[in-house]
This record gives C-alpha cells, sequence and structure tokens, in this order.
C-alpha cells in the first residue's frame, strides 16, 4: 500500500464549491480497484487548508492503474478548477510505528484481560477434549495448552506480546496446525464450542465486542483449516496479528 496526501489551499468563498466538487469526485475513487480508502480533512486551526488522504494499492497501481483508467477523465474534470491550488502531492510509505491511543480500548482489556482468556480457554479445552468429533485432534494435548491460547488470543487482542516472546509467535502457532488435515466440520465446531464458552465464562456479549471476537475466530479458524491440509505451502514467516474492532489487518512483509 502507498499513500497519497494532496494538501490545497482554497479561499474561504470557495471552499463549499470544493467540497461539493470532492463529493461528486468521490465516486471514482470508490470504483477504482486501486484505491483502498480515501478521506479530505479541513484544517481546524487554519480553515483555508485541506488535506486528501487516498490509500492506494501501489504508487504503479495509481500512476499507470487510476490514470491510465476510464475513471480518471471524469475524476480530473470534477477537481480540475483547484487543481492550481494545490501546495504539496506526495506518495508516503507506511512505516512499522502504528497503533491506536487508550481512548480506545482494546479488545483485550474490553474482554478482561489475561484472566478472563485464560477462563475461556480453559473452560473451552473441557469441552474441546470431550467432543467426539474435534476431541481427537487433541488426544495428546499439553496440559498447558489452553494457557498458550490464551496468551496467543492475548497478544491478538492487543494485549502483552508474550506469545511473541515466550513462545515463538506466528511460525510456532503455524506449526501446531501443518499436516493436522483439520475438516471443515470439526473447524465449525471448534468455533460453536468457543462461543459457548464465550458465554459460559461471561465474556462481554455486547454485539460490538462479539462481533469482532468473533470475526478474528472465523479469520483465524479458516487460515487454520487451510495451513492444515496435505500439501499446503502457507507463508512461513510473519508477525501475530493484531486485531482491533474494524476489520482484518492487512500483512505488511
Amino acid at each position: 500500500m502507498i499513500v497519497e496526501y494532496i494538501r490545497y489551499r482554497i479561499p474561504g468563498e470557495r471552499q463549499a464549491e470544493f467540497e461539493e466538487a470532492y463529493r461528486r469526485a468521490a465516486r471514482f475513487l470508490a470504483g477504482a480497484p486501486q484505491c483502498a480508502d480515501y478521506e479530505l480533512s479541513r484544517c481546524a486551526d487554519d480553515p483555508a487548508c485541506y488535506t486528501l488522504r487516498i490509500t492506494w494499492t501501489s504508487a504503479k497501481d495509481h500512476l499507470e492503474g487510476f490514470r491510465g483508467g476510464e475513471l480518471f477523465p471524469a475524476f480530473l474534470a470534477e477537481i480540475r478548477p483547484y487543481v492550481g491550488m494545490i501546495e504539496e502531492m506526495r506518495h508516503y510509505e507506511p512505516t512499522a510505528v502504528r497503533g491506536t491511543g487508550a481512548a480506545v480500548p482494546t479488545l483485550y482489556e474490553w474482554a478482561g484481560g489475561t484472566e478472563a482468556l485464560e477462563r475461556l480457554t480453559e473452560r473451552f479445552y473441557e469441552t474441546v477434549l470431550a467432543d467426539e468429533l474435534v476431541g481427537p485432534l487433541f488426544a495428546h494435548m499439553d496440559p498447558e495448552h489452553p494457557r498458550y491460547v490464551a496468551m496467543w488470543l492475548a497478544e491478538v487482542f492487543g494485549g502483552p506480546a508474550r506469545y511473541t516472546g515466550e513462545r515463538g509467535g506466528y511460525p510456532h502457532m503455524l506449526r501446531m496446525h501443518l499436516g493436522r488435515a483439520i475438516t471443515e466440520a470439526q473447524r465449525r465446531r471448534w468455533v460453536n464450542l468457543l462461543a459457548d464458552a464465550a458465554d459460559a465464562v461471561g465474556l462481554p456479549d455486547d454485539p460490538e465486542f462479539r462481533a469482532a471476537f468473533m470475526g478474528y475466530i472465523e479469520w483465524g479458524t479458516r487460515l487454520a483449516l487451510a495451513n492444515s491440509q496435505p500439501g499446503a505451502t502457507p507463508m512461513e514467516q510473519a508477525p501475530v496479528p493484531h486485531w482491533g474492532w474494524g476489520v482484518a489487518p492487512p500483512y505488511r512483509g
């Protein structure tokens, strides 16, 4: 991904028409397969200053794909009157410095921290071992396995990075699934038993938390299913995913 920033200085008498022009132009960005997202912001301290942020799949996709495509002429026609008011137009590469502030609690904090996740996994694996469909997958489970899974979930949901520091991170988790030939029926049973365990131990049941929580469980178990198949060649080196209140995080190598 690459982020383009376009900074404008728009006189006060033209700001309303400028914003309206970008409302019209935005539909061409929304329809562009090279565009991931966009946002037009107005400076609160200097109202004449506007910044348009566009995330492109790559600089080449922007400069050759979008600008060379059928949507660009109509997009340009809407914003052409303001091209001369551009003060900066550049591409920026994201760095590893990113995150969220304390104003929004992490899923780890909302769930109740490590203690709540350990309660969850203890209850969950009690039911797993007794289940005739998924139980055989865990017949020789390490007694510490529930605690390790709680450690993984804690790191995924924004808590301490102990699974990376103490267990080897993503590569170790991947090795636990290679060659296991998990079936779709087993995956679904695993998901259902975890949802039942979350209810049983009193994890937060507000729709926002459960949607994010179960979204990760669906995403993670589908990856585990694919990685477990004979002949699978998954990516071997990746960070532990960090899951928030929104959509699945893309991996940036």
